[in-house]
């Protein structure tokens, strides 16, 4: 069953993969005919709900995401992250730069607008620049500010030097949680840590019946000139927890109506 079930996934995805390579040389095309570039957002959005649909994920949401330029907040615990968030809301990501090397995600990624920045590399103060441009321009930012992935069963600490962008564009803060369910409880499948490869992650995903993924978007957090940015991430990073443990209790019975209906993956 299992081997079934990793050939028809894994055949979606390809087939998946195929589709977005066309439609990425389609919009090529266009920009060069039309010489102006075409904006990638709602494309990139509908890619990743296809992507999560390929993933066999069933996601429920609750809360209401802002309808004004925030800086997102998340705690991150897999690399599909991404397109089950990028699939509800218009939003950039600031994402470590191997991620633009995967195959589909890293396309989907960067057709999104993925603000990509090298681990270690000493740059936050130039991707605190980039984020602020971006929310100034009017376009919503995630950020994981756990800076590394976790196994999602806690939130580790928030980083707050990434956060101090939305200060400095003079922009609100939107937390969101995020966490993997397998039979009601938290998937061990899932999260993507350590040095594993995301080939074989993968594979391990979609040989497993559909996980549950659950989204809560808590109320916006206002951000003032004088605010004590290490305070509100810790915050922060307490609200985002116990909306992780939320979540795993099973309380998603108030869906929220701002989100996309809810993606059902293949029950395969």
């Amino acid at each position: 069953m299992e081997l079934i079930r990793l050939t028809t996934r894994l055949t979606l995805f390809a087939g998946f993969l195929a589709l977005t390579a066309l439609l990425a040389g389609i919009l090529l095309l266009v920009d060069a005919l039309f010489r102006s570039r075409i904006d990638r957002a709602p494309f990139a959005r509908l890619c990743f709900n296809g992507a999560s649909r390929c993933l066999g994920f069933r996601v429920s949401t609750q809360g209401t995401f802002s309808d004004r330029p925030v800086l997102y907040v998340s705690n991150h615990i897999s690399w599909s992250d991404i397109p089950v968030l990028g699939g509800m809301v218009p939003l950039r990501f600031l994402s470590k730069a191997e991620v633009g090397r995967w195959p589909v995600i890293g396309w989907l990624a960067k057709q999104a607008g993925t603000l990509f920045i090298q681990r270690g590399s000493g740059k936050a103060g130039q991707a605190r620049a980039e984020i602020s441009g971006t929310l100034l321009r009017g376009q919503s930012v995630l950020v994981f500010p756990e800076g590394t992935t976790t196994a999602g069963v806690t939130v580790l600490p928030f980083h707050s030097r990434l956060l101090h962008a939305a200060m400095d564009a003079g922009a609100d803060i939107q937390p969101i949680s995020i966490a993997y369910l397998r039979n009601g409880h938290p998937d061990h499948l899932a999260p993507f840590i350590g040095d594993d490869e995301f080939q074989l992650h993968l594979a391990r995903m979609l040989r497993q019946p559909a996980i549950e993924v659950g989204v809560i978007a808590h109320p916006v957090v206002a951000i003032g000139a004088d605010s004590d940015m290490s305070a509100i991430s810790r915050e922060l990073q307490r609200t985002v927890q116990e909306g992780l443990w939320k979540i795993q209790a099973g309380g998603l019975t108030d869906r929220g109506t701002a989100t996309p209906t809810a993606v059902a993956g293949p029950e395969i």
